[in-house]
């Protein structure tokens, strides 16, 4: 028994499955869908058919969709008046938030600041 299929053997069933799922089916579904028929192929198999007849699966992308909420809409009052030098030590700290990208990843970072000495306390 040959167990190598040459690339179009199952290759209409292929195409009739990815159109029927209007074209956004990939290798996974189609070798999902083919194994309920009792067809058993890799997904190696079903991709080198794909590729042979140029055939990319669409696949579908979550738009944003923004949500309107009220909480960052009410007004907030200045307590500081833009006096930043104050005596009392930790009488008033401020927060900042930031980003930085570490191994190609962005990590946020927010950082406490004494605004009496200008040391980070957290």
């Amino acid at each position: 028994m040959n167990r190598q299929k040459s690339v179009g053997f199952y290759a209409n069933k292929i195409v009739t499955l990815f159109n029927q799922s209007y074209q956004s089916y990939g290798t996974r579904r189609i070798r999902f869908d083919l194994q309920k028929e009792n067809i058993w192929v890799s997904r190696r198999y079903i991709a080198r058919v794909m590729k042979a007849l140029l055939l990319v699966s669409k696949y579908t992308v979550k738009r944003y969709q923004s949500h309107n909420t009220e909480v960052n809409e009410t007004a907030t009052e200045n307590h500081l008046q833009r006096q930043f030098d104050v005596g009392d030590k930790k009488q008033i700290v401020v927060a900042d938030l930031t980003y930085i990208q570490v191994k190609q990843r962005w990590n946020y970072l927010c950082v406490l600041v004494n605004l009496s000495d200008r040391q980070i306390v957290g």
